[in-house]
């Protein structure tokens, strides 16, 4: 179900530019009202075209104020419980409230490394390029076949 802005919690990421769910949605579909011309409410962010929503929840875990919530499915959410995720530092708390009061938290990290830190060709060789022509270099083990020349990508 599409994501929707809690106006009363929304502080337009304190006047910037893009607010973090602007900045976080994969569909470009969260918006600022800076004059209230639109929505009602100025400096509030909003769901612009709520029926596009991809429902990945980015915008409502990296809201700073928790403004964001979804409607969620009722095979999710019991009508009358809610999901509410809490993003720190360095993890996600999941908060479920059931209808029938019981809440249960879950916590997962976000990452294990720093952002930008990840080096993907640390500690692998260097490519040989001078056995590119040698019988076996596409492995010839483990059920594979031969490679054909004729296959690779020239650029």
């Amino acid at each position: 179900m599409p994501t929707f802005v809690r106006t009363e919690k929304c502080d337009g990421c304190k006047g910037q530019d893009r607010t973090a769910c602007m900045y976080i949605c994969p569909h470009d579909l969260m918006k600022l009202d800076k004059d209230g011309s639109e929505t009602g409410h100025s400096m509030k962010a909003f769901n612009q075209e709520p029926e596009q929503c991809w429902e990945c929840y980015s915008c409502v875990k990296i809201c700073p104020q928790n403004a964001i919530e979804a409607r969620h499915y009722a095979d999710i959410v019991p009508l009358g419980g809610s999901v509410q995720p809490l993003r720190g530092t360095d993890s996600i708390m999941w908060t479920i409230k059931f209808r029938n009061g019981t809440m249960k938290r879950f916590k997962f990290p976000i990452r294990t490394t720093a952002e930008g830190s990840i080096e993907p060709y640390a500690g692998k060789p260097d490519a040989d390029k001078s056995k590119i022509e040698d019988n076996g270099f596409f492995c010839t083990h483990n059920g594979y076949r031969e490679g054909d020349r004729s296959e690779l990508i020239n650029l």
